[in-house]
Protein backbone atom coordinates (compact mmCIF):
# COMPACT_ATOMS: atom_id res chain seq x y z
CA UNK A 1 0.00 0.00 0.00
CA UNK A 2 1.62 3.30 -1.38
CA UNK A 3 0.23 7.19 0.02
CA UNK A 4 -1.24 8.99 -2.78
CA UNK A 5 0.98 11.07 -4.53
CA UNK A 6 4.00 9.43 -2.94
CA UNK A 7 7.06 8.88 -5.32
CA UNK A 8 8.63 5.15 -5.27
CA UNK A 9 12.45 5.76 -5.11
CA UNK A 10 14.47 3.54 -7.83
CA UNK A 11 18.33 3.36 -8.04
CA UNK A 12 17.56 5.30 -11.51
CA UNK A 13 15.79 7.93 -8.96
CA UNK A 14 19.10 7.96 -7.86
CA UNK A 15 21.41 8.52 -10.67
CA UNK A 16 19.67 9.24 -13.98
CA UNK A 17 19.82 7.05 -16.99
CA UNK A 18 21.78 9.85 -18.97
CA UNK A 19 24.11 10.38 -16.15
CA UNK A 20 24.82 6.56 -15.02
CA UNK A 21 25.78 6.44 -18.89
CA UNK A 22 28.35 9.57 -18.18
CA UNK A 23 29.35 7.79 -15.32
CA UNK A 24 30.36 5.07 -17.08
CA UNK A 25 32.46 6.72 -20.09
CA UNK A 26 34.37 9.49 -18.19
CA UNK A 27 37.71 8.19 -16.99
CA UNK A 28 38.52 8.59 -13.29
CA UNK A 29 41.92 9.90 -13.09
CA UNK A 30 43.41 6.60 -10.83
CA UNK A 31 45.40 8.26 -8.12
CA UNK A 32 48.94 6.39 -7.55
CA UNK A 33 51.23 6.34 -4.49
CA UNK A 34 53.79 8.82 -4.68
CA UNK A 35 56.58 5.86 -4.59
CA UNK A 36 54.75 4.21 -8.14
CA UNK A 37 54.88 7.43 -10.74
CA UNK A 38 57.25 8.00 -13.28
CA UNK A 39 58.07 11.50 -11.69
CA UNK A 40 59.80 9.47 -8.63
CA UNK A 41 61.59 6.58 -10.69
CA UNK A 42 62.71 9.20 -13.05
CA UNK A 43 63.91 11.34 -9.49
CA UNK A 44 66.00 8.16 -8.16
CA UNK A 45 67.28 7.00 -11.96
CA UNK A 46 68.86 10.91 -12.36
CA UNK A 47 70.33 10.73 -8.81
CA UNK A 48 71.71 7.50 -8.66
CA UNK A 49 73.32 9.02 -12.27
CA UNK A 50 74.25 12.08 -10.35
CA UNK A 51 76.15 10.08 -7.50
CA UNK A 52 77.72 7.55 -10.01
CA UNK A 53 79.04 10.40 -11.84
CA UNK A 54 80.43 12.10 -8.73
CA UNK A 55 81.95 9.06 -7.71
CA UNK A 56 83.48 8.43 -11.39
CA UNK A 57 84.88 11.95 -11.02
CA UNK A 58 86.57 11.55 -7.47
CA UNK A 59 87.90 8.05 -8.66
CA UNK A 60 89.18 8.44 -12.28
CA UNK A 61 89.18 12.36 -13.06
CA UNK A 62 87.38 14.28 -15.33
CA UNK A 63 86.58 12.13 -18.74
CA UNK A 64 87.94 13.97 -21.48
CA UNK A 65 87.51 10.85 -23.77
CA UNK A 66 84.84 11.70 -26.04
CA UNK A 67 83.57 8.32 -26.32
CA UNK A 68 83.12 8.31 -22.64
CA UNK A 69 81.99 11.50 -22.19
CA UNK A 70 79.13 10.87 -24.70
CA UNK A 71 78.51 7.18 -22.94
CA UNK A 72 77.82 8.92 -19.33
CA UNK A 73 75.67 11.61 -20.96
CA UNK A 74 73.12 9.04 -22.74
CA UNK A 75 72.98 7.38 -19.40
CA UNK A 76 72.00 10.64 -17.51
CA UNK A 77 69.35 11.58 -20.78
CA UNK A 78 67.69 7.91 -20.33
CA UNK A 79 67.32 8.45 -16.56
CA UNK A 80 65.78 12.09 -17.45
CA UNK A 81 63.82 10.38 -20.09
CA UNK A 82 61.14 8.08 -17.58
CA UNK A 83 58.06 8.72 -17.88
CA UNK A 84 58.87 11.76 -20.36
CA UNK A 85 59.40 9.62 -23.75
CA UNK A 86 60.69 5.99 -24.45
CA UNK A 87 64.25 5.49 -22.96
CA UNK A 88 65.09 4.00 -26.88
CA UNK A 89 65.22 7.78 -28.70
CA UNK A 90 68.10 8.14 -26.81
CA UNK A 91 69.83 5.25 -28.31
CA UNK A 92 67.77 6.22 -31.99
CA UNK A 93 69.15 10.02 -31.79
CA UNK A 94 72.49 9.50 -30.10
CA UNK A 95 73.92 6.72 -31.57
CA UNK A 96 74.35 8.47 -35.22
CA UNK A 97 75.78 11.45 -33.80
CA UNK A 98 78.62 9.69 -31.67
CA UNK A 99 79.39 7.47 -34.34
CA UNK A 100 80.26 10.75 -36.93
CA UNK A 101 82.31 12.17 -33.60
CA UNK A 102 84.27 8.81 -33.56
CA UNK A 103 84.57 8.51 -37.39
CA UNK A 104 86.43 11.88 -36.52
CA UNK A 105 87.96 11.12 -34.06
CA UNK A 106 89.74 8.20 -36.13
CA UNK A 107 90.89 10.30 -39.09
CA UNK A 108 91.85 13.66 -37.83
CA UNK A 109 95.31 12.13 -38.03
CA UNK A 110 94.87 11.71 -41.34
CA UNK A 111 97.59 14.61 -42.44
CA UNK A 112 100.55 12.55 -41.00
CA UNK A 113 100.01 9.49 -43.47
CA UNK A 114 99.50 12.53 -46.13
CA UNK A 115 102.90 13.90 -45.10
CA UNK A 116 101.69 17.19 -45.32
CA UNK A 117 104.47 20.46 -44.35
CA UNK A 118 103.23 22.05 -41.27
CA UNK A 119 102.85 25.40 -41.21
CA UNK A 120 105.44 27.13 -38.40
CA UNK A 121 105.69 30.72 -39.99
CA UNK A 122 102.42 31.41 -41.46
CA UNK A 123 99.83 32.53 -38.15
CA UNK A 124 102.47 33.96 -36.21
CA UNK A 125 103.45 35.97 -39.51
CA UNK A 126 99.45 37.04 -40.17
CA UNK A 127 99.30 38.26 -35.96
CA UNK A 128 102.58 39.92 -36.30
CA UNK A 129 100.82 42.14 -39.15
CA UNK A 130 97.38 42.64 -37.98
CA UNK A 131 99.52 43.74 -34.15
CA UNK A 132 102.10 44.36 -34.66
CA UNK A 133 103.43 42.26 -31.84
CA UNK A 134 102.68 38.26 -31.24
CA UNK A 135 99.61 38.37 -28.82
CA UNK A 136 100.66 35.34 -27.02
CA UNK A 137 104.19 37.04 -26.15
CA UNK A 138 102.66 40.59 -25.26
CA UNK A 139 100.28 39.15 -23.01
CA UNK A 140 102.56 36.74 -21.42
CA UNK A 141 104.80 39.54 -21.10
CA UNK A 142 102.69 41.68 -18.99
CA UNK A 143 100.50 39.26 -16.92
CA UNK A 144 102.21 35.91 -16.51
CA UNK A 145 103.48 35.59 -13.02
CA UNK A 146 106.13 32.86 -12.68
CA UNK A 147 103.80 30.83 -10.33
CA UNK A 148 99.84 31.09 -11.39
CA UNK A 149 98.13 33.72 -9.96
CA UNK A 150 94.13 32.99 -8.81
CA UNK A 151 92.82 33.92 -12.64
CA UNK A 152 94.44 31.15 -14.09
CA UNK A 153 91.80 28.85 -12.20
CA UNK A 154 89.23 30.37 -14.82
CA UNK A 155 91.48 29.78 -17.46
CA UNK A 156 92.02 26.31 -16.83
CA UNK A 157 88.30 25.88 -16.14
CA UNK A 158 87.62 27.41 -19.60
CA UNK A 159 90.15 25.06 -21.36
CA UNK A 160 88.87 22.35 -20.41
CA UNK A 161 85.19 23.41 -20.03
CA UNK A 162 85.45 22.21 -24.11
CA UNK A 163 85.39 19.00 -23.97
CA UNK A 164 82.88 18.65 -22.06
CA UNK A 165 79.96 22.49 -22.27
CA UNK A 166 79.35 21.91 -26.02
CA UNK A 167 77.96 18.34 -25.18
CA UNK A 168 76.07 19.06 -22.01
CA UNK A 169 74.30 21.99 -24.11
CA UNK A 170 73.16 19.26 -26.76
CA UNK A 171 71.93 17.22 -23.85
CA UNK A 172 70.05 19.82 -22.32
CA UNK A 173 68.27 20.80 -26.22
CA UNK A 174 67.63 16.76 -26.71
CA UNK A 175 65.35 16.95 -23.56
CA UNK A 176 63.56 20.16 -24.35
CA UNK A 177 63.54 20.67 -28.59
CA UNK A 178 64.46 17.58 -30.27
CA UNK A 179 63.79 19.40 -33.44
CA UNK A 180 66.66 22.38 -32.59
CA UNK A 181 68.96 19.30 -31.10
CA UNK A 182 69.01 17.81 -34.69
CA UNK A 183 69.96 21.47 -36.22
CA UNK A 184 72.03 21.77 -33.86
CA UNK A 185 74.07 17.93 -34.28
CA UNK A 186 74.13 18.84 -37.72
CA UNK A 187 75.80 22.29 -37.00
CA UNK A 188 78.12 20.67 -34.90
CA UNK A 189 79.58 18.01 -36.95
CA UNK A 190 79.55 20.36 -39.75
CA UNK A 191 82.15 22.52 -37.84
CA UNK A 192 84.06 19.62 -36.70
CA UNK A 193 84.44 17.93 -39.83
CA UNK A 194 85.32 21.31 -42.20
CA UNK A 195 88.09 21.66 -38.98
CA UNK A 196 89.57 18.41 -39.73
CA UNK A 197 89.45 19.45 -43.23
CA UNK A 198 91.18 22.63 -42.91
CA UNK A 199 94.29 21.01 -40.52
CA UNK A 200 94.18 18.15 -42.67
CA UNK A 201 95.88 20.38 -45.37
CA UNK A 202 96.91 23.18 -43.84
CA UNK A 203 98.28 21.15 -40.38
CA UNK A 204 100.13 24.32 -38.32
CA UNK A 205 101.89 24.37 -35.24
CA UNK A 206 100.44 26.17 -31.98
CA UNK A 207 102.37 29.27 -29.89
CA UNK A 208 103.54 26.87 -27.51
CA UNK A 209 105.51 24.79 -30.02
CA UNK A 210 106.53 27.63 -32.30
CA UNK A 211 108.45 29.00 -28.90
CA UNK A 212 110.12 25.60 -28.61
CA UNK A 213 111.69 25.51 -31.93
CA UNK A 214 114.06 27.58 -33.94
CA UNK A 215 114.12 28.84 -37.58
CA UNK A 216 117.06 26.21 -38.17
CA UNK A 217 115.52 23.53 -36.78
CA UNK A 218 111.95 23.73 -38.69
CA UNK A 219 113.34 24.65 -41.94
CA UNK A 220 112.17 21.47 -44.22
CA UNK A 221 108.43 22.25 -42.10
CA UNK A 222 108.55 18.58 -40.10
CA UNK A 223 105.97 17.64 -38.16
CA UNK A 224 106.90 17.03 -34.83
CA UNK A 225 110.60 17.67 -34.40
CA UNK A 226 112.66 16.53 -31.96
CA UNK A 227 112.52 20.43 -29.92
CA UNK A 228 108.68 20.31 -29.34
CA UNK A 229 109.75 17.43 -27.01
CA UNK A 230 111.71 19.52 -25.19
CA UNK A 231 110.66 21.05 -22.08
CA UNK A 232 112.53 24.12 -21.22
CA UNK A 233 112.29 26.32 -24.68
CA UNK A 234 115.32 28.10 -25.90
CA UNK A 235 116.48 31.32 -24.24
CA UNK A 236 115.99 33.14 -27.63
CA UNK A 237 112.39 31.82 -27.34
CA UNK A 238 112.16 30.36 -30.34
CA UNK A 239 110.30 31.30 -33.45
CA UNK A 240 108.28 33.68 -31.30
CA UNK A 241 111.34 35.78 -29.73
CA UNK A 242 111.94 35.78 -26.02
CA UNK A 243 109.18 36.98 -23.78
CA UNK A 244 109.99 40.16 -21.01
CA UNK A 245 107.47 39.47 -18.04
CA UNK A 246 106.77 41.87 -15.29
CA UNK A 247 107.72 39.11 -13.16
CA UNK A 248 111.41 38.59 -12.87
CA UNK A 249 111.33 35.22 -11.63
CA UNK A 250 108.80 34.00 -14.43
CA UNK A 251 109.78 32.19 -17.76
CA UNK A 252 111.14 34.15 -20.45
CA UNK A 253 109.64 32.31 -22.87
CA UNK A 254 106.26 31.48 -24.20
CA UNK A 255 104.74 28.42 -22.05
CA UNK A 256 101.99 26.17 -22.41
CA UNK A 257 100.02 27.19 -19.36
CA UNK A 258 96.52 26.09 -20.20
CA UNK A 259 96.70 23.23 -17.35
CA UNK A 260 98.61 24.96 -14.21
CA UNK A 261 95.17 26.85 -13.30
CA UNK A 262 94.33 23.77 -11.79
CA UNK A 263 97.12 23.88 -8.84
CA UNK A 264 95.57 27.03 -7.66
CA UNK A 265 92.73 25.14 -7.00
CA UNK A 266 94.91 22.31 -6.13
CA UNK A 267 93.22 19.78 -8.07
CA UNK A 268 96.42 18.32 -9.40
CA UNK A 269 94.92 14.79 -11.23
CA UNK A 270 92.99 17.16 -13.14
CA UNK A 271 96.28 19.22 -14.15
CA UNK A 272 98.05 15.88 -14.80
CA UNK A 273 95.32 14.00 -16.80
CA UNK A 274 95.01 17.48 -18.88
CA UNK A 275 98.84 17.00 -19.55
CA UNK A 276 98.58 13.60 -20.85
CA UNK A 277 95.34 14.32 -22.71
CA UNK A 278 97.27 17.12 -24.58
CA UNK A 279 100.23 14.98 -25.36
CA UNK A 280 97.94 12.59 -27.39
CA UNK A 281 96.24 15.30 -29.17
CA UNK A 282 96.96 16.22 -32.58
CA UNK A 283 99.47 18.99 -31.91
CA UNK A 284 99.54 20.34 -34.98
CA UNK A 285 95.81 20.89 -35.44
CA UNK A 286 96.11 24.21 -35.00
CA UNK A 287 94.25 25.69 -38.12
CA UNK A 288 91.39 26.62 -37.83
CA UNK A 289 90.87 26.63 -33.58
CA UNK A 290 88.03 23.80 -32.63
CA UNK A 291 87.98 25.49 -29.04
CA UNK A 292 86.79 28.76 -31.08
CA UNK A 293 85.05 27.54 -33.43
CA UNK A 294 82.73 25.40 -31.20
CA UNK A 295 82.35 28.04 -28.65
CA UNK A 296 81.28 30.45 -31.18
CA UNK A 297 78.77 28.14 -33.10
CA UNK A 298 77.65 27.31 -29.45
CA UNK A 299 76.61 31.40 -28.80
CA UNK A 300 75.73 32.10 -32.59
CA UNK A 301 73.13 28.80 -32.14
CA UNK A 302 71.84 29.86 -29.16
CA UNK A 303 71.79 33.43 -29.88
CA UNK A 304 68.12 33.53 -31.15
CA UNK A 305 66.90 30.74 -28.18
CA UNK A 306 67.71 32.84 -25.20
CA UNK A 307 67.02 35.99 -24.02
CA UNK A 308 69.52 39.02 -23.06
CA UNK A 309 71.06 37.17 -20.12
CA UNK A 310 71.71 33.80 -21.92
CA UNK A 311 73.21 35.58 -25.01
CA UNK A 312 75.80 37.20 -23.19
CA UNK A 313 76.86 34.22 -20.83
CA UNK A 314 77.15 32.39 -24.24
CA UNK A 315 78.81 35.28 -25.96
CA UNK A 316 81.22 35.91 -23.15
CA UNK A 317 82.19 32.59 -22.87
CA UNK A 318 83.19 32.52 -26.33
CA UNK A 319 85.35 35.42 -25.86
CA UNK A 320 86.81 33.86 -22.67
CA UNK A 321 87.37 30.87 -24.67
CA UNK A 322 89.41 33.18 -27.32
CA UNK A 323 91.42 35.25 -24.73
CA UNK A 324 92.46 31.42 -22.74
CA UNK A 325 93.67 30.26 -25.83
CA UNK A 326 96.25 33.63 -27.05
CA UNK A 327 96.93 33.89 -23.09
CA UNK A 328 98.05 30.14 -22.75
CA UNK A 329 100.23 29.52 -25.70
CA UNK A 330 97.24 27.18 -27.55
CA UNK A 331 96.33 29.02 -30.19
CA UNK A 332 97.27 32.44 -32.51
CA UNK A 333 94.18 34.56 -32.85
CA UNK A 334 94.93 33.77 -36.55
CA UNK A 335 93.41 30.50 -35.95
CA UNK A 336 90.54 31.94 -33.62
CA UNK A 337 89.41 34.30 -36.38
CA UNK A 338 89.37 31.09 -38.73
CA UNK A 339 87.43 29.14 -36.07
CA UNK A 340 84.58 32.18 -36.11
CA UNK A 341 84.24 32.61 -39.79
CA UNK A 342 83.64 28.63 -39.62
CA UNK A 343 81.06 28.61 -37.22
CA UNK A 344 79.36 31.82 -38.80
CA UNK A 345 79.25 30.30 -42.14
CA UNK A 346 77.81 26.72 -41.02
CA UNK A 347 74.73 28.68 -38.93
CA UNK A 348 74.51 30.94 -42.06
CA UNK A 349 74.41 27.84 -44.71
CA UNK A 350 71.80 26.20 -42.25
CA UNK A 351 70.10 29.47 -41.53
CA UNK A 352 69.54 29.45 -45.38
CA UNK A 353 68.50 25.73 -46.02
CA UNK A 354 65.97 25.98 -43.15
CA UNK A 355 64.34 29.53 -45.36
CA UNK A 356 64.86 27.88 -48.41
CA UNK A 357 62.80 24.63 -47.04
CA UNK A 358 59.96 26.93 -45.03
CA UNK A 359 59.26 28.80 -48.13
CA UNK A 360 59.21 25.41 -50.46
CA UNK A 361 56.48 24.15 -47.72
CA UNK A 362 54.69 27.29 -48.07
CA UNK A 363 54.36 27.42 -51.65
CA UNK A 364 53.30 23.50 -51.59
CA UNK A 365 50.71 24.17 -48.72
CA UNK A 366 49.39 26.96 -50.90
CA UNK A 367 49.81 25.23 -54.29
CA UNK A 368 47.37 22.02 -52.69
CA UNK A 369 45.14 24.54 -51.07
CA UNK A 370 44.33 26.06 -54.62
CA UNK A 371 43.89 22.35 -56.05
CA UNK A 372 41.55 21.86 -53.31
CA UNK A 373 39.27 25.23 -53.74
CA UNK A 374 39.34 24.64 -57.55
CA UNK A 375 37.79 20.99 -57.06
CA UNK A 376 35.30 22.66 -54.45
CA UNK A 377 33.78 24.62 -57.34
Amino acid sequence: MTISGERKTTDAAIVPPADAEVAQTVDIPVIRPWWRTARTWRGVAVTLWLAVMVWQFAVHGLAFDRTRLILWMCLGLAAASIGRRRITTVIVDWLPFAAVLFLYDLTRNVAQWMDMPTQWHLAPDVDHWIFGVNPTVWLQSHIKDAQPPWWEMITSVVYVSYFVVPYAVAGVLWLRDRQAWRRYAVAFVATTFLALVGYTLLPAAPPWAAARCTAEQVVDNPRDPPCMASEVPPASGGLLGPVRPDDASAAPYVERISARGWDVLNIKAASALLTVGQSKANLVAAIPSLHAGLTMLLALFMWPRVRALGRTLFLGYALTMAFTLVYTGEHYVFDILLGWGLAASVIAVQAWVVRRRARRRAAQRSASSGTFQSSTL
